[in-house]
């Protein structure tokens, strides 16, 4: 039979990389066991989405496209102890905003807590599952080691009818949390810890976010999970591979049960991010101990976070697409992402001229009350590039950095004798410099050639340094907030004993940059809209940013200066 493939409406030029998920899904249409394919997201709406997630959510929602299947946004929601609402509105805001949809596939596990309830049921009168009075604690004891087997509970030979009216009893709420659960009776002696009498339903006194007071006991995520992507006819069931070892109790809940489908679970390794820590609950901590104010902040890996941040989504997909899939554990670089990230903006974001440590320019022999109006292009990536007019006239601001009354050899930029290009205006030559009694230059001095204008010279002569720069009469401040990255040590597996990820916070993972100038045309960006600041990098409006009080965060540098300092 033929294969159905097709590429994903967001990327239309992305060439899907071979995986083995890929070639078993071929082989499964191939054979003919599967005529469509059907997959599934899962979260658990415990906090926000961040980057690993994004893998999953692109290749779920990915291989559907491709194979012209679908793929189900479900929420695992079977702990409320730990669940809330605004966590499920800001996962489906985040996979929207990656690019994907799931139409009218939108599920809870929660949907299925009555089916879950009836097939705990089934087991116990099949004499496969049985009411446990251990503790946690107790439990986890006799449970054993990954080399010594365990042993059975006390309670593990209850007849049929005691076990129906005790779980009966947890599910009307007469005991407490903590008191029994329901376990899966299979084998303690099993060199599989997690085939040792599951627990599949433990007693939470907890008010649900969707079903509220109505269940006083709650299921298990292996038993939840098998069963909803049997109900949901779920062909291929791709989890990372913390969960290998539970793909034997996946099968063993549905081959127990008269469930309506059989998927199939397929591991592949997690994506681990250098600089970076992938824990919903270490990501938890940093909001809660206030290290970032919020789960949005610019410097998390969460989906949210790099939104606010400007990270687009097309780079995040690319990205997805270039680290690919493989059952092999590995530490993907944090400048690959950069990478993906300047390769969309370099094609989607207009071009303007801010300075962020400005310094006076003043060109004397250019008339003290002359404006003129240059021509900038927009975007020179775009075969339908723009332009826009910028305010040129005697008085300017560049970058400090941008002067040097010692140049190193190979120093382009501005120095006395020196001429350099005004981007888009004139040739100048710095003359002289003002200078405080400490030695910092004041006020530069420079004269033009009005034979230059539009940064070109008539004679031909070769300028190898371009700056910019800001109208002084013309220019607007902005505030300017510098990301880097949240750690210092770009590998978590390496940390010593006792030491925790918080001590290696990066004290200048945020600084805020009050002295910026602008060309005024940034003051009417919307939150969200991104420029490429000429020469300094890619910025995007933040969420707060307004005419009145533009903000501007910056995305990435144009080149990679967090790997040149950690190599020296």
């Amino acid at each position: 039979m033929s294969i159905k493939k097709k590429t994903t409406s967001q990327d239309t030029d992305r060439q899907p990389v071979p995986n083995f998920i890929r070639a078993i899904i071929e082989d499964d249409l191939a054979t003919g066991k599967h005529t469509n394919i059907v997959t599934r997201f899962p979260p658990e709406p415990n906090g926000y989405l961040h980057i690993g997630h994004a893998k999953s959510i692109c290749l779920n929602f990915g291989l559907a496209l491709d194979f012209d299947g679908v793929c189900h946004l479900r929420f695992d929601d079977t702990d409320p102890s730990k669940e809330e609402d605004r966590y499920v509105q800001a996962i489906i805001e985040d996979v929207r905003w990656l690019g994907f949809d799931w139409h009218d596939k939108l599920f809870y596990a929660s949907d299925y807590f009555e089916q879950l309830y009836e097939y705990a049921l089934m087991l116990i009168k099949d004499g496969k599952a049985y009411v446990c009075d251990l503790s946690v604690d107790e439990i986890r004891q006799y449970r054993g080691t990954l080399t010594e087997g365990g042993k059975e509970s006390p309670y593990r030979n209850r007849s049929v009818e005691e076990n129906l009216e005790l779980f009966e009893g947890m599910k009307a709420g007469l005991y407490p949390e903590g008191s029994r659960s329901l376990r899966a009776k299979i084998d303690m002696s099993s060199p599989n810890i997690n085939m040792r009498d599951p627990v599949i339903y433990r007693i939470k006194n907890c008010t649900h976010h969707r079903t509220g007071d109505t269940w006083n006991i709650y299921p298990m995520y292996d038993y939840t999970h098998s069963i909803s992507d049997a109900l949901e006819m779920i062909t291929h069931s791709l989890c990372t591979l913390e969960f290998e070892n539970h793909r034997p109790l996946y099968n063993w809940f549905l081959e127990q049960l008269p469930v309506p489908s059989y998927p199939r679970q397929i591991e592949f390794a997690r994506l681990n991010l250098s600089y970076t820590v992938m824990s919903k609950r270490l990501l938890l901590e940093l909001v809660e101990t206030g290290v970032v104010p919020s789960w949005d902040d610019p410097r998390m890996p969460t989906l949210a976070g790099m939104r606010r941040r400007g990270f687009p989504p097309a780079a995040i997909r690319e990205f997805a697409n270039r680290i690919g899939v493989s059952k092999a554990d590995s530490l993907v670089d944090f400048d690959l992402l950069q990478f993906c990230v300047r390769e969309e903006l370099n094609k989607t974001t207009n071009r303007v001229m801010a300075v962020l440590d400005p310094i006076p320019l003043t060109i004397e022999n250019y008339p003290e009350d002359k404006f003129e109006e240059v021509d900038a292009d927009n975007n020179p990536e775009d075969p339908n590039a723009t332009t826009r007019k910028l305010s040129f006239g005697r008085e300017l601001f560049v970058e400090r950095e941008d002067v040097s009354l010692n140049p190193a050899k190979g120093w382009f930029r501005l120095a006395l004798g020196k001429e350099v290009r005004l981007k888009h205006a004139y040739y100048i030559t710095l003359t002289r410099v003002d200078q405080d009694e400490d030695g910092n230059i004041t006020r530069l001095y420079a004269t033009y050639d009005p034979e230059s204008r539009g940064g070109w010279s008539e004679d031909g002569r070769k300028v190898r340094g371009t700056i910019h720069w800001v109208s002084a009469k013309h220019a607007k401040p902005i505030k300017v907030k510098l990301y880097d990255h949240l750690f210092t040590i770009p590998d978590f597996s390496e940390l010593k004993e006792g030491e925790s990820h918080l001590d290696y916070l990066n004290p200048d993972s945020l600084v805020i940059n009050t002295k910026a100038l602008a060309e005024p045309s940034l003051l009417d960006a919307k939150p969200g809209d991104c420029f490429q600041f000429l020469r300094l990098g890619y910025f995007v409006a933040d969420d707060h940013h307004t005419k009145e009080a533009p903000v501007f965060n910056r995305v990435v540098e144009l080149r990679d200066s967090w790997a040149k300092k950690s190599r020296k």
